[in-house]
């Protein structure tokens, strides 16, 4: 396995795709203010970069927590599997275990998982990855996951909101799947 290209592609990966999703009340004082330069008449280039700035602020980034764990089915159940890398969450070996006790199961429609204080139930499955829901959210919007097979990896990727928040984490997810799948890892 070459690690070096896993890590190297991880960082790259979750340097521009994890971190808060954009806080929406801050996101609306950043556009007053362009609103207000814009009234006021000031410099062009001024306004460009503060909408700039807006404008990443209410995009935020499309997750706020992934994990890639070393996932092998085929592998000696007696070899555990490990995190390979996390980013915006810290899960421990107990918590890990149950996550991947629940994939060996292959129940995903029936039985619900957890990730640290969420509770989630599968909402859609697909050839190698599936897509959840939290049970237990207290934001307006909700919470998702979404969880991708490898070959020898799962990543599970954590996103705040809901439709369109959801195709951004796919589409995030599926750039690091992608870079994985091409060294067969």
């Amino acid at each position: 396995m070459d690690w070096a290209f896993v890590q190297k592609s991880w960082e790259k990966w979750a340097s521009s795709n994890i971190g808060s999703s954009g806080n929406l009340s801050q996101s609306f004082h950043y556009i007053l203010f362009y609103l207000l330069i814009c009234d006021w008449g000031l410099h062009c280039k001024l306004q460009a970069v503060t909408a700039n700035l807006a404008c990443s602020k209410i995009a935020g980034l499309p997750l706020k927590a992934a994990l890639l764990i070393n996932y092998d089915p085929f592998r000696p159940s007696r070899l555990l599997s490990t995190i390979a890398e996390q980013e915006g969450i810290k899960i421990s070996p107990i918590e890990l275990s149950q996550f991947v006790n629940f994939i060996k199961r292959n129940k995903l429609q029936k039985e619900t998982f957890m990730i640290g204080n969420n509770q989630y139930m599968v909402t859609s499955i697909h050839e190698n990855w599936f897509c959840a829901r939290c049970l237990n959210t207290s934001k307006s919007a909700g919470e998702g996951a979404i969880v991708m097979q490898t070959s020898v990896f799962l990543l599970v990727a954590l996103y705040d909101g809901s439709i369109g928040l959801a195709s951004r984490a796919m589409a995030s997810v599926d750039q690091l799947v992608w870079q994985l799948n091409r060294k067969n890892l």
